[in-house]
């Protein structure tokens, strides 16, 4: 990128991510925006890889009061209320709103939109589109509209490297080693999943967003909410991402079975409740498989294409034999604290999708809201960005801060920040990462989530210490940089 291309965008709002978030903002915005992609649109990002849906009350039976409810009791006493009933009450219009945007969501043959059962909802409200390919599917859409969008320039190959932010007020970015005059960022870089040695992210997602965010002054929150998805491909040792079995298989009927065909737990509780089940029979030296043999009749591969193709990866026909499954790390409920506008702490910042905290999931995100958050967030954030009027930055500069390291602590994020914690294994993550964080924005954020989840002395929904099994009286963990202790005499837990 040359200095005069990007000096022609100054004064645009820069949105850092391509994922459903980032789109939605930018097709939802009304001026000309600067959309920021590492990679050629719909590669590496985390909703293409989607495969359950979009949740939203649109069935005879059901309402959003309904869906309200189900994503406040898989919260564990954490949403926000009053968020939850904005989203869930928005979502209907949302699947309304990507149908007119050429999203083809399945249907009856009498052309009722098919709606899945997934667990812990209470209804069936899950619009999915290509059987198990939903997320590739809305963002082939929304890609095709952000190209027949003029207003919309996208930067591929460019990630958002750093904020200048001078006196709590947002002046400019760099993206990689050039500099962008804006008054207005929305980080909308998705989760931290691939900090973690099995996860079902793409490999980028290790939460650069929130480093950056962090590093600039902005406060994040819910950061000790990592959750583990129950049925990720058992790949063995192999290296990279964890293909997903879709929570909608055990949803049309699939049993979880051990190597002697026993079932040992409730298919459709919470995720949490059912990863800890999974990670407990694991741990007593069994093996875990779902088995879709009988309830699919054969046609697995017709309802289920994209998780049929990874099972023959592996050798496995799911009308033959049970798909070897063991729980993976599939989202982040904290982030950028934001409030419903999408406003972070810093002004001229706004976070979208899985980078930011809305207060939607608490402590255990209820499963396909996390698309509709995505679509919803960016809606929102277009929003406010329309109703303001950005204040002109002359502020300019040459001189990005130093690019920093970045190593792999996911063996060590797994033991000792996984589905089962303690002091001892937090505070020697910590207490290793801290001695990082400084220089490594890798670090910082597995750092964030120690620091979190030592602080929080129970267990709650994806957060679990076995030297804290009981809940504690209902509280959020919220933070600045400056709250962290990464200097060696003050890691010790007090």
């Amino acid at each position: 990128m040359s200095t005069e291309m990007l000096t022609r965008y100054a004064g645009w709002p820069v949105i850092a991510g391509a994922g459903l978030a980032g789109l939605s903002t930018a097709l939802h915005l009304d001026g000309p925006c600067v959309v920021l992609s590492s990679s050629p649109l719909g590669e590496n990002a985390a909703s293409s890889l989607a495969q359950g849906g979009i949740a939203a009350a649109l069935g005879p039976d059901d309402s959003p009061a309904l869906h309200a409810q189900d994503t406040l009791a898989a919260g564990a006493g954490l949403c926000d209320p009053a968020i939850v009933r904005t989203m869930t009450q928005a979502a209907p219009d949302a699947v309304r709103t990507l149908l007119e945007w050429g999203v083809p969501f399945d249907r009856h043959s009498n052309g009722a939109l098919d709606l899945h059962l997934e667990a812990a909802h209470s209804r069936a409200r899950i619009a999915h589109a290509a059987g198990d390919g939903s997320g590739a599917a809305i963002m082939r859409a929304l890609i095709a509209r952000v190209r027949a969008t003029p207003r919309i320039i996208v930067l591929e190959g460019a990630s958002l490297r750093a904020l200048d932010v001078h006196e709590n007020r947002l002046r400019g970015i760099w993206a990689g080693l050039s500099y962008i005059q804006t008054s207005a960022c929305v980080i909308a870089s998705g989760g931290v999943g691939a900090l973690y040695a099995e996860a079902t992210s793409p490999s980028g997602n290790r939460g650069l967003g929130l480093a950056i965010a962090a590093r600039a002054g902005a406060r994040l929150a819910d950061m000790e909410f990592v959750q583990f998805h129950p049925t990720a491909l058992d790949i063995g040792d192999r290296p990279g991402r964890r293909p997903l079995v879709s929570e909608a298989v055990r949803g049309a009927g699939a049993a979880l079975i051990d190597e002697t065909g026993e079932r040992f737990t409730d298919e459709l509780a919470s995720r949490d409740v059912v990863s800890r089940a999974i990670a407990a029979h694991l741990h007593e030296g069994h093996r875990v498989f779902l088995d879709a043999r009988k309830v699919l009749a054969g046609h697995f591969a017709q309802h289920f294409p994209t998780i049929a193709v990874s099972c023959a990866a592996i050798g496995i026909n799911p009308d033959l034999h049970p798909i070897p499954v063991r729980p993976a790390v599939h989202y982040h409920m904290g982030g950028i604290e934001v409030d419903a506008r999408g406003r972070s702490s810093i002004s001229g910042l706004w976070a979208a999708g899985e980078a930011a905290c809305t207060g939607l999931h608490g402590a255990n995100r209820l499963a396909s809201n996390s698309l509709l958050e995505a679509f919803v967030t960016g809606q929102s954030v277009a929003q406010d960005l329309n109703a303001i009027s950005l204040p002109n930055a002359y502020h300019v500069t040459d001189a990005p801060p130093a690019l920093t390291f970045a190593h792999n602590y996911g063996r060590l994020m797994s033991a000792e920040a996984g589905i089962l914690r303690n002091e001892a294994g937090l505070s020697k993550l910590r207490r290793r990462l801290s001695s990082d964080a400084l220089q490594d924005d890798h670090a910082l954020v597995g750092a964030f989530i120690a620091h979190a989840a030592l602080q929080r002395r129970e267990s709650r929904g994806s957060h679990w210490r076995t030297d804290y099994p009981e809940r504690a009286a209902p509280h959020r963990n919220s933070f600045v940089l400056a709250d962290l202790p990464l200097h060696a005499t003050s890691l010790e837990y007090a």
